[in-house]
């Protein structure tokens, strides 16, 4: 009976395209963020231009964001999630034409970092509407009684490509270069594109296109504020990823520091989404039963924890273990955050709801490679690192204290 119900939402077809579709898309993703970055500092020899890459993407994703969600909500969704992942596609492309011997020679260093910043700036507005779509179309693909199951597949399938395409760019930036890695990517997104055509229609739950758009965007922001247990959860997780992500600096430990090259850096970026399968494959047949409040807040302590140890560190071994960790215990909180924000929102307000939690979450990473970037400017990289881990630790201390309702949740 329990594996029956661990497999349980798997078993319906139209959830399963859409895991498999998403899977290869996150995995291109993943790959792309991972390339660039170290294309990126390959190119500078400079941590804070790491950080720009951060900064050009989150600036247009944040500032689109609400509007997005009342575009969601009020738009056919599988359409608008085809398009996000095509013009993904694009953007990989044109990565790939910009990294070719040719452009190489024609332009200047300074110009292909810029360009790439313009193209990722791109991405940031394409991931505003694409990012929150997902998620409101995951709840439509199974019946309700299977919708925690199906988070809990629909998080281990995102975890599991971003190892895989942590992983593999090492080895492929080794092996083919970067435009050969650029061309696997726009390869495995094109594939999770025809995936995810096969999804039937999913057209706005209600009609609220007679709304101003201001008033629909308030409405959603205003259920955020209102849910007690889901702000909390979404902040304690915004500042835990902003100041405790050592990931924006793995180009820099992995060349300065451990010296282990493209390889150890694919394996080093892939080491705390491989905790967090783990974790997760853990989860999907044994759930967290009560307590689920403190457990989070348990878990992104002992993350903040790895961050210090990894600051720390100068042997492959120790990083890649305190990483693996980290990414236990953030799996974790991945699922808790994610059960509770499907099972709060309502089905008419998910595309406004999505659109804040990619605020909160998705574009965290991208301020928090920011973030990381100026630590590293203004304090050296691994006091940065290290001063990222401690504020991890203080921040879930006051939010121990401060939010009783998060610290009491369970579901």
């Amino acid at each position: 009976m329990r594996k029956h119900k661990a497999f349980a939402a798997p078993q319906v077809p139209e959830f399963r395209n859409f895991l498999l579709g998403r899977f290869l898309f996150i995995m291109a993703l993943r790959m792309l963020g991972t390339l660039v970055g170290w294309w990126v500092f390959e190119l500078t020899h400079e941590p804070f231009a790491i950080g720009l890459i951060g900064l050009s993407e989150v600036i247009p994703a944040v500032s689109l964001a609400l509007y997005s969600g009342h575009i969601i909500d009020i738009s056919e969704k599988r359409k608008l999630m085809l398009l996000g992942v095509g013009l993904y596609i694009l953007a990989a492309v044109m990565l790939a034409i910009l990294s070719t011997k040719i452009s190489m020679a024609m332009l200047t260093t300074h110009a292909i970092v810029f360009l790439v910043y313009i193209i990722i700036f791109l991405t940031g507005i394409i991931r505003s509407f694409a990012s929150p779509v997902f998620n409101t179309i995951l709840p439509t693909t199974v019946p309700k009684d299977l919708l925690q199951n199906a988070v809990t597949w629909n998080q281990g399938s995102w975890l599991s490509a971003s190892v895989m395409g942590h992983a593999s760019i090492g080895f492929l930036i080794a092996g083919v270069g970067n435009t050969g890695s650029l061309i696997v990517i726009a390869t495995l997104a094109t594939t999770g594109f025809c995936l995810l055509y096969s999804l039937p229609s999913k057209p706005p739950v209600a009609q609220i296109s007679e709304k101003k758009t201001w008033e629909s965007v308030k409405e959603g922001l205003r259920f955020v504020f209102e849910t007690k247990e889901l702000l909390g959860a979404l902040t304690l997780d915004l500042f835990a990823v902003l100041f405790g992500g050592a990931v924006a600096m793995i180009p820099v430990f992995a060349k300065d520091i451990l010296n282990v090259g493209p390889i150890g850096y694919g394996w080093l970026n892939a080491a705390s989404d491989i905790g967090s399968v783990i974790i997760i494959i853990t989860l999907t047949f044994f759930p967290i039963n009560g307590g689920q409040g403190k457990k989070l807040m348990y878990a992104i302590a002992v993350f903040g924890a790895c961050i210090i140890t990894f600051s720390l560190s100068k042997i492959f071994w120790i990083s890649f273990t305190a990483l693996l960790i980290s990414g236990l215990v953030d799996g974790v909180s991945v699922v808790i955050r994610g059960t509770i924000l499907q099972l709060k929102t309502p089905d008419n307000m998910r595309g406004r709801v999505m659109s804040v939690n990619s605020m909160f979450i998705n574009s965290s990473n991208e301020f928090g490679q920011f973030e990381s970037g100026v630590a590293a400017k203004l304090l050296g990289v691994v006091p940065s690192v290290f001063f990222g881990g401690c504020m991890t630790l203080m921040i879930v201390t006051a939010t121990w204290f401060k939010a009783p309702a998060l610290r009491e949740m369970e579901y």
